[in-house]
């Protein structure tokens, strides 16, 4: 499966409309009794203007087998890239 890249957009809605088509994809008779929400609860909470908990999300990314990873967005990863390379020719330069 192809990881999502919700940072792109900054849209909470695209984040939920492509768990909705994962879920509609593995069905979701089977979605909601792995998670214990009513199949109509669980169209609900993924309708792309639902407000689901992290809780309801969490459950539901648990029974499709997903794991959802946080990394720090580019502009962080290339700011902490640059520090790290300040640190390495200082370490060099003074043979830390």
């Amino acid at each position: 499966m192809l990881p999502i890249l919700v940072s792109e957009s900054d849209d909470p809605a695209l984040f939920l409309r492509a768990i909705g088509h994962i879920a509609r994809s593995k069905g979701m008779s089977q979605i909601a009794e792995k998670t214990g929400l009513g199949r109509e609860s669980l169209y609900k909470a993924l309708d792309e203007k639902a407000h689901p908990r992290f809780e309801t999300i969490f459950k539901v990314l648990n029974a499709m087998g997903i794991q959802m990873t946080l990394v720090p967005k580019m502009k962080f990863r290339k700011r902490r890239k640059q520090t790290e390379l300040c640190v390495a020719e200082k370490r060099v330069r003074y043979k830390v």
